[in-house]
């Protein structure tokens, strides 16, 4: 095996913390990153190479972007973009602000880290681009409309890079997570009551219920996997000669996956009003 230099978005906590301090027990060179300089202390003093890098602002990524070069001695062979959240609200509550605060997290923000670093793996002649998607990149569910369109944002700029570099050894690979242990909930609850005005909207009692079901303690559902899940497939996204171009994880995404290709959209859509307890149509 080939160890490798990797950026990785979001380690805070969840899924990113998982992977850095996973990766590096592999002998790979992790270059971790956060938002919060308290973050980005306390996994220095666990023994990460850790970096501030805010997604959301521009001059955070470029001097990220040349932190990370130096850390890696100019040879970067891999970036992990996981850093994203999650905004609740009905489609017809999402407000301007709302929605673009989503994209410049989800999704602005890794495609101007991912070019920043395209050039540098063109010139070293190959590269790994891991994506961190969702169940929620290829089927939707009530009340994760800015969520779910930020993740089919991801997965359509995904598909296209990966056909554009085609003729590079530059790969690119999307992680599709269903319910994994980490503090997704509690700061979907964060952002909702920052950008969702409850009162007076036509899915005030949906969103009393909504919030009930993010401040419930334990797992989402009983398909909930620890974030080694998502572990184990970056592992193979990063190590393997032959990685795979879309890695399921969880029940939930193998289901959906499996029962978009059978199912008409409105059987779909019956599927996931009955899953989010919306009823049928």
């Amino acid at each position: 095996m080939k160890l490798k230099s990797i950026l990785i978005t979001g380690c805070s906590t969840g899924i990113g913390y998982c992977v850095a301090h996973g990766l590096q027990q592999r002998g790979h060179n992790v270059i971790a990153s956060c938002r919060q300089p308290e973050d980005v202390q306390r996994l220095q003093s666990e023994g990460l190479q850790c970096i501030q890098l805010d997604l959301t602002d521009t001059d955070s990524i470029h001097s990220a972007f040349q932190q990370c070069l130096e850390l890696c001695n100019g040879k970067l062979d891999a970036l992990f973009n996981n850093g994203a959240y999650g905004l609740a609200g009905a489609v017809e509550d999402l407000s301007r602000d709302a929605i673009r605060h989503q994209f410049e997290t989800n999704v602005f923000g890794w495609l101007e880290l991912t070019n920043l670093i395209l050039p540098v793996m063109r010139q070293h002649g190959s590269g790994r681009i891991i994506q961190n998607s969702s169940v929620l990149g290829f089927v939707a569910l009530p009340y994760r409309g800015a969520y779910a369109a930020s993740k089919f944002a991801i997965e359509g700029l995904s598909d296209t890079l990966r056909l554009e570099l085609a003729n590079t050894q530059i790969e690119v690979s999307l992680i599709e997570p269903g319910p994994i242990e980490s503090s997704f909930r509690q700061n979907a609850e964060k952002a909702f009551h920052r950008f969702i005005k409850r009162q007076g909207s036509a899915h005030e009692s949906s969103y009393l219920a909504m919030e009930q079901r993010l401040q419930k303690q334990g797992h989402a559902t009983r398909f909930t996997l620890p974030a080694e899940a998502v572990l184990e497939k970056v592992i193979h996204a990063l190590e393997s000669d032959k990685p795979k171009v879309r890695y399921y994880v969880t029940f939930p995404t193998y289901l959906f996956g499996y029962l978009k290709r059978i199912l008409s959209s409105r059987a779909v859509d019956n599927l996931m009003l009955k899953v989010s307890g919306g009823g049928k149509r």
